[in-house]
């Protein structure tokens, strides 16, 4: 059952209590009006001057405020049989707005941070929360060196190790709970090998389905009449036979038309051999290759090809569709980041210290997390109680504006309500229409709050 946003914090230990209830206050106004600046979703400037003195106040750890949120993470996610980790980088650009000692991101005159997010998704899709946040920015004293130099470094100076450590608290929660699958998920850029080994050594390892980037070989094979050989997995997995074709509607993108595409699976497990340069420390590993390719596109660079190394077994077709299934649950964090940064309206923040702007962004994070949650929620769980996400004062004005009718005896489902929501933020609920958006959920809740302010001022009651 979902609970206000303030339960988020329930755990919140700042060591200081009207911390932790400015934190909560600040939290609740922000996920009423998520694209509003700080003093616009303040109640006055009491509550502004004191959200501004939160940020400022160097006794409030940004950690903690996560760690409240993991705490109510943790106890959806022991609601599931399983878990999806699903870790992805996305670039946070101050450049407008920077901070006295912001960092910078791929070009010294860009000023911002990299967020690094592992967040909780059950197999259905719905975001069960926020796990771990990285926040980092690049060194202007590294940005001209090239490949070669940074391969020379070890994997604990790298930027890539983020998807190691990723894994390993992927890894962490397994041993926490070990009656759950937990499955950390990730693209391209986490096809490290050390995970890999990770997986294979680990006392309580955790499943993992990662889409491919390197070009991989399996292990070399003495041959009588020569030298030893290898082949590439790619050649090995093509020429196995096709396990299943599927049609699926691709949407449009900026880079492609919308078009039904027809896609060939194929299956394989593999022994692969570890990367040239490390073959000496590292040992060979065992994986599932699942391999997706498009057939007939357009050849436009748009065809879908996807390799997808696993854990999991693929001795079925329904193992098969399962990690398929999985890597597309990725897509949603993509989602979760468009609602973090442009429902959010993050990139506008303006206060000054690269600190207080990285106690905001925490609180955002969970902001963020609770629109992808209802929107998710009110397709999944449609006949629940409204009242166990919404207060009255906010679901009776909703009502009163879209349906323009007497309010009900009993309060609507929880599906009716978002399909409410949605209206006010521009979904248009015709026939045939996908249920609501992120976009018109973040629209729609900033409504609603307008009207359930002024319900509760004027006192509205139940009469027609």
């Amino acid at each position: 059952m979902a609970e206000p946003i303030a339960n988020e914090f329930e755990t919140l230990q700042l060591g200081d209590k009207r911390l932790d209830r400015r934190c909560k206050i600040i939290a609740e106004r922000l996920a009423a009006n998520p694209q509003a600046r700080i003093n616009a979703a303040s109640q006055g400037w009491n509550e502004t001057h004191a959200a501004y003195e939160f940020f400022d106040n160097d006794s409030v750890d940004e950690a903690k405020i996560l760690d409240a949120h993991r705490d109510a993470t943790m106890r959806r996610i022991d609601q599931q049989d399983s878990v999806l980790l699903v870790q992805d980088t996305t670039e946070l650009d101050f450049t407008k707005h920077p901070t006295e000692d912001s960092g910078v991101l791929n070009e010294e005159y860009r000023y911002g941070l990299y967020d690094h997010s592992q967040i909780a998704f059950s197999e259905t899709g719905l975001c069960l929360g926020v796990m771990d946040v990285k926040l980092f920015s690049h060194n202007p004293e590294t940005l001209g060196q090239n490949s070669d130099q940074r391969k020379q470094l070890p994997i604990e100076e790298k930027e890539s190790f983020r998807w190691l450590q990723g894994y390993r608290q992927a890894c962490q929660l397994a041993g926490q709970l070990p009656d759950k699958q937990v499955i950390s998920v990730a693209d391209r850029e986490s096809d490290l090998y050390d995970i890999f080994v990770e997986a294979a050594q680990h006392p309580s390892p955790a499943d993992f389905v990662i889409r491919a980037k390197q070009p991989r070989c399996t292990p070399e094979r003495d041959v009588a009449t020569g030298p030893s050989v290898y082949k590439k997995v790619a050649d090995e997995v093509a020429s196995a036979p096709v396990s299943m074709r599927l049609q699926v509607d691709l949407t449009a993108t900026p880079k492609r038309a919308a078009r039904r595409a027809t896609l060939d699976v194929r299956a394989k497990r593999l022994s692969i051999k570890p990367p040239h340069a490390r073959k000496a420390e590292l040992p060979e590993v065992e994986l599932s290759v699942v391999e997706v390719r498009e057939v007939n596109g357009p050849g436009d660079g748009t065809d879908v090809h996807w390799q997808l190394l696993s854990s999991l077994p693929i001795d079925t077709i329904d193992q098969i569709q399962r990690v398929i299934d999985i890597y597309v649950t990725r897509w949603p964090i993509e989602t979760y980041f468009r609602v973090y940064k442009s429902g959010c309206r993050i990139e506008e923040i303006q206060l000054e210290t690269n600190a207080r702007q990285r106690r905001a962004l925490m609180i955002y994070k969970v902001v963020a997390w609770r629109l992808m949650y209802l929107t998710m929620l009110g397709r999944q769980c449609p006949d629940l109680n409204c009242e166990a996400v919404f207060h009255e004062f906010e679901w009776k004005p909703v009502w009163k504006v879209v349906r323009d009718e007497p309010l009900p005896s009993d309060p609507p489902s929880l599906g009716e309500l978002v399909l409410m929501i949605g209206q006010l933020g521009g979904h248009n609920n015709r026939r045939g229409d996908a249920p609501p958006g992120a976009e018109a959920m973040w629209n729609g809740l900033r409504r609603m709050k307008d009207f359930s302010l002024a319900w509760q001022a004027f006192g509205c009651d139940n009469s027609p």
